[in-house]
């Protein structure tokens, strides 16, 4: 069996790995979800829950923010998802675009990872403006575009087009769980992997 002549740094691989990546969890929370009218809401919170999990398997740093909950003007992290992140502070902002809260950058930038794995309900704005300003400071933004969703089809794919155009490089769950594990012998999540595929329906049929 052939194996790669020489090893990549994990550190400095321009894919994705453990090694050098976050991942970002904007505003999982019921307004946003069933405000969403690109996809239907169910399957936002499937999919977002599945890249929760794709993140602890391999133990990304998980930044997790809502908004206007001390407000009292909106609900908590949606439960499903809170479960799968129960050991991850969560940071509770007003603004708009999180990039704007110092309380939120301090947390991406502690992840010591400059490339960010980034979730956010609505596209046009809690994933666009943030992704905007990260991209400016020198990060690598990866949007994974079956876990979010905007207010209407033509809000989430003209967001996508905006951030895309300034460099956002789209991502799917397959994809983003496929370049996290890259090879069969990473023995220790190969299990995981398989079962993430599975829910992923990218394993249908084998």
């Amino acid at each position: 069996m052939s194996t790669a002549a020489k090893p990549r740094n994990p550190q400095t691989d321009h894919l994705l790995t453990p090694e050098n990546s976050a991942l970002i969890v904007i505003d999982y929370q019921p307004t946003q979800i069933h405000s969403v009218g690109s996809a239907r809401a169910s399957d936002i919170i499937n999919n977002i829950v599945l890249v929760a999990r794709t993140a602890k398997t391999f133990d990304l740093p998980v930044v997790l923010t809502t908004v206007n909950v001390a407000t009292t003007r909106n609900q908590d992290t949606i439960p499903p998802l809170r479960e799968v992140l129960s050991d991850v502070e969560s940071i509770d902002r007003t603004t708009m675009n999180s990039w704007e809260d110092p309380a939120f950058v301090a947390a991406v930038e502690r992840t010591g990872r400059k490339k960010l794995i980034m979730c956010a309900l609505w596209t046009e704005v809690c994933l666009a403006f943030p992704a905007l300003d990260a991209m400016r400071e020198g990060y690598e933004v990866y949007p994974v575009v079956d876990a979010v969703g905007g207010t209407s089809l033509l809000a989430h794919e003209t967001a996508l087009r905006r951030i895309e155009q300034q460099g956002a490089q789209l991502i799917t769950i397959p994809q983003m769980i496929c370049e996290l594990q890259r090879d069969w012998a990473r023995d220790e999540t190969v299990r995981e992997f398989s079962d993430l595929m599975f829910e992923a329906r990218a394993f249908v049929g084998m």
